[in-house]
């Protein structure tokens, strides 16, 4: 019962560290549970987790509105992970999204990297038998190796090791502009707002919208004069089936209006 058919075919078993025992059945149920185990509860862990920060957020933005559906809260993790989120507070859960986010992205890459060391190495093809320790001995039949296929195998982890390092790049450049995108639309929203503020208080001008009834950002003409925000006016718009105008006038549709810093 230590060898498999393929195993047996080409005569080679598995060993401990020490290469001079099978490997015991505590260390053989390990590698079992992190091979089969663990990436299941892991996978599973971080999708509910990922569901419920999800839920929690739409929740606290808009309170009056029903809850999502998602999957159902038969699982006692998924029980437990409701009742962890529900106890943090929102900079803790920001975090942990962002954590969940890292998770998923970096797992595949661990995987990539283990790939890579074993194409150079030789040895430990799967990650749970490298932290396990549970390698391969060759007995009997024909001794040596070709070294060319050896040379190939290194051969090809190290374009593996260049074309992980290259996603990596990829990616770290990729979320370094969507930071630097982020950053400059709040720059440009709070520049425009100032400017705004500043000539209207120059003007002497009320610059308040009728439909949310607070200070224009991003004031906005319809075609028959009346100023609005131009989040207010396009979600005023889309909400209606008629053009109806707020002040009971002719008014396009949404996709009439122009935004203006278009």
């Amino acid at each position: 019962g230590y060898q498999t058919l393929g195993e047996e075919y080409v005569n080679i078993i598995q060993v401990d560290p020490s290469k001079k025992k099978v490997p015991s059945f505590l260390r053989r149920a390990l590698f079992i549970s992190l091979h089969t185990l663990v990436p299941y509860c892991l996978e599973k862990a971080l999708m509910h987790l990922e569901h419920e920060l999800q839920v929690e957020a739409e929740e606290s933005r808009s309170p009056e509105s029903p809850p999502a559906l998602g999957f159902p809260s038969r699982t006692l993790i998924r029980s437990w992970i409701r009742r962890q989120v529900g106890e943090l507070t929102e900079q803790q859960k920001k975090t942990a999204s962002q954590v969940v986010y890292v998770l998923k992205q970096c797992i595949p890459l661990l995987h990539r990297l283990h790939l890579a060391v074993f194409y150079i190495q030789g040895t430990f093809y799967h990650l749970s038998k490298r932290i396990t320790g549970i390698s391969y001995l060759h007995f009997g039949g024909l001794q040596g190796e070709d070294p060319s296929i050896r040379s190939s195998y290194k051969f090809l982890g190290i374009i593996s090791l260049f074309h992980l390092l290259l996603t990596i790049g990829v990616q770290v450049y990729s979320f370094k502009q969507k930071q630097r995108a982020r950053h400059e639309w709040r720059l440009h929203r709070n520049l425009a707002h100032q400017k705004s503020t500043s000539k209207e208080a120059a003007v002497g001008r009320q610059s308040r919208c009728t439909l949310c009834l607070e200070e224009r950002r991003h004031s906005t003409a319809t075609p028959c004069g009346h100023l609005f925000c131009w989040e207010c006016i396009t979600a005023w718009c889309n909400t209606r089936v008629s053009t109806q105008h707020p002040h009971a006038a002719g008014c396009p549709p949404a996709r009439l209006l122009k935004h203006p810093e278009l």
